[in-house]
């Protein structure tokens, strides 16, 4: 497969590509919307009304004991498998092991994916998520800056109330990749009743100092686009040029050196134009920062900033105990890191599984892609996924 076309698709840490076979039938999904009213944020804020997007793969059983809860990554969606129309381009970020006959079997599970609160994409029409942009029903205006820090916690909270409308008392398991292996992670700890399997890919049980001010380097080019304007650019011209550079670092960081130069062969260091030109780019960054700006009209720059934040403020159990919040967990776990991931390093993740315990399993990930292994190699987890999510 080309790989232009495969680092296209990687870009803002995947926006829908997977290596599913186009040759198959696609399962065909549908968005749904759920309301939650009254909502109370971690931090103890109220907000009037929640609205997220969800999908659904498979058949609830008639005990609705066999639900799967995937949990999305930063820039991601709940759209998890499958397409909307069989015409679409892509199906869904793990269409390779979501599906019948799949690691995660729809003919055997029902598997449930949500939008969080702050998507990234706020104003894609397939994704549903209450945030900034959000129309503030106290003022007519989009609530800008007074919406209220959200958390990974919140995420979850909001994720409970979908499966209580359900009916469903137990999930066979929760999954996510990356920013959805903190919402699995903290889904076992703060519900550990209501999990009875774990899986975290590339994912870590808290960020530490470095993580956290690396994350800041996302959200500084934002802040520091004048037409940011304090947050408040909803009737004015958005800090497009800021959010652009947010995402080329998003991009950037998500994959591994090798992936990132094989991308860009022809690439020499002494260039014509740069060195002749202070202003003049290298191929190479022009070719980022045009992947980056691609889906520049669908994500709010200001949701991109409180993403970062909940990030920022994990911490599993939220409540500065790593160790002890992770001693809560009753759940059946696994660790599935990548490798070569720069992002959330292995050792991450090899901590969290250490301090679970006898209950914990661990591989990692091999790949070329870094931090998006996770999404493109998974597949290669797939006999490990399916066996795990069999087990007693």
């Amino acid at each position: 497969m080309n790989i232009r076309l495969l680092l296209l698709a990687a870009t803002l840490l995947l926006s829908g590509f997977c290596f599913a076979d186009e040759a198959s039938k696609p399962l065909l999904v549908t968005k749904q919307k759920f309301t939650l009213d009254n909502f109370q944020t971690f931090g103890g804020k109220n907000i009037a009304q929640v609205n997220v997007g969800w999908e659904a793969y498979g058949t609830l059983n008639q005990d609705k004991s066999n639900a799967i809860l995937i949990t999305h990554f930063f820039s991601g969606n709940s759209h998890a498998a499958g397409k909307y129309n069989e015409s679409d381009a892509l199906p869904g970020y793990w269409d390779s092991i979501i599906g019948p006959g799949k690691a995660i079997d729809t003919d055997k599970y029902y598997v449930i994916s949500s939008d969080t609160l702050v998507n990234a994409s706020a104003f894609d029409k397939n994704v549903i998520t209450t945030g900034p942009a959000t129309i503030d029903p106290k003022t007519g205006k989009p609530y800008g800056l007074t919406f209220p820090v959200v958390t990974i916690r919140d995420f979850v909270n909001v994720q409970k109330a979908l499966i209580d409308s359900l009916g469903i008392k137990k999930l066979h398991a929760v999954v996510g990749a990356s920013m959805g292996s903190l919402q699995a992670i903290e889904w076992s700890v703060a519900y550990p009743d209501m999990v009875e399997r774990m899986i975290s890919v590339i994912g870590a049980a808290e960020m530490d100092a470095w993580l956290v001010a690396g994350l800041e380097s996302w959200a500084a080019p934002i802040k520091a686009d004048p037409n940011w304007n304090g947050g408040d650019y909803y009737q004015s011209e958005a800090p497009k040029r800021g959010l652009q550079l947010s995402l080329a670092s998003i991009t950037q960081d998500a994959m591994h050196p090798a992936i990132f130069n094989a991308s860009n062969p022809t690439h020499q260091a002494i260039n014509q134009a740069a060195l002749n030109d202070i202003n003049a780019n290298f191929p190479v960054v022009d070719w980022l920062y045009g992947a980056a700006g691609a889906k520049l009209d669908i994500i709010d720059a200001n949701h991109v900033l409180y993403l970062v934040r909940a990030n920022q403020l994990f911490i599993a159990g939220h409540n500065n105990d790593l160790a002890g919040s992770l001693k809560k967990i009753t759940a059946i776990t696994l660790f599935l890191p990548a490798a070569n991931d720069l992002v959330l390093f292995p050792s991450m993740a090899k901590k969290a599984h250490e301090l679970i315990g006898e209950n914990s399993q661990y591989e990692e990930i091999q790949g070329m892609w870094g931090h998006l292994d996770g999404l493109f190699s998974i597949s290669s987890k797939a006999k490990t996924i399916t066996t795990f999510l069999e087990s007693k």
